[in-house]
């Protein structure tokens, strides 16, 4: 009975991850393309024209020092957009109540979702790791943190669109956490500038920034210079991973946003 089970649950999750998967290379130039072209842009912009005056930071020429960061940028709004998308999509038309009755577990559910949303953010943040390879080069000092803190830092954003998707009541609300909050907490987390460059109050006000360790730390996997622990930073995003996990179910338990 347990193995039927678990092979109608693996069933259930593959076929909604195969779905989300499906669904944003269906429309691949609306989902993958732009975010290459995007960071693309901010390499020539900041990198060649601005980084040439700025010249060396962090012991890296200022173009090596912000591709990280841009990278990680990519990946953020790519799997937080994915799900908060693909889930307001299944409510705004009604087929989330399918999903809803169907005997699949709750985590199931999250984890279709946050996996869909989490493989695009991957693929995009390899899309721009490859052009960026195009204007400088990238040494990956510590290739098992680089690869753990893009997929960790995938998933918490994707569990961060998905209780975006949750609370959403129009598509206008979709877009107003990144645009009003993830967007501004991206700029100021270190992405163009080390924080040891700010004023101490500003610097103090900076480590409040969640978004400010995972570009550290990552900036840390490939180039091998932070400015701040890498162990606390790995110790914040599973901390916040654990508590939107828990606060995303008791979401999907208590049927907000679901119902109608």
């Amino acid at each position: 009975m347990n193995t039927n089970k678990h092979k109608l649950h693996w069933i259930a999750f593959n076929t909604l991850l195969t779905r989300e998967i499906r669904r944003f290379i269906r429309i691949w130039p609306q989902t993958l393309l732009p975010s290459a072209i995007t960071m693309a842009l901010y390499f020539i912009i900041f990198g060649n024209l601005i980084g040439n005056r700025i010249g060396i930071m962090g012991g890296f020429n200022y173009m090596q020092y912000i591709v990280p960061g841009i990278i990680m940028m990519a990946v953020i709004n790519n799997a937080y957009s994915n799900v908060a998308s693909s889930l307001y999509s299944a409510k705004f038309k009604n087929y989330i109540e399918e999903l809803i009755i169907a005997p699949v577990p709750n985590y199931l559910i999250l984890a279709g979702y946050v996996a869909g949303g989490t493989i695009r953010g991957l693929s995009v943040g390899f899309i721009v790791t490859i052009v960026s390879l195009f204007f400088t080069q990238l040494p990956i000092q510590h290739p098992v943190v680089t690869v753990s803190i893009v997929l960790l830092s995938a998933i918490l954003f994707a569990i961060g669109g998905f209780i975006n998707a949750l609370y959403a009541r129009s598509f206008d609300e979709i877009a107003i956490t990144p645009t009003f909050i993830l967007t501004p907490l991206t700029y100021f987390g270190g992405v163009f500038y080390s924080i040891t460059l700010l004023p101490e109050f500003w610097r103090n006000i900076s480590l409040l920034n969640p978004i400010l360790y995972i570009v550290d730390a990552f900036r840390f996997g490939i180039l091998g210079v932070s400015d701040i622990s890498v162990s606390i930073a790995f110790t914040i995003i599973l901390v916040c991973i654990i508590g939107l996990i828990i606060f995303a179910l008791y979401l999907l338990n208590s049927r907000t946003g679901l119902r109608n």
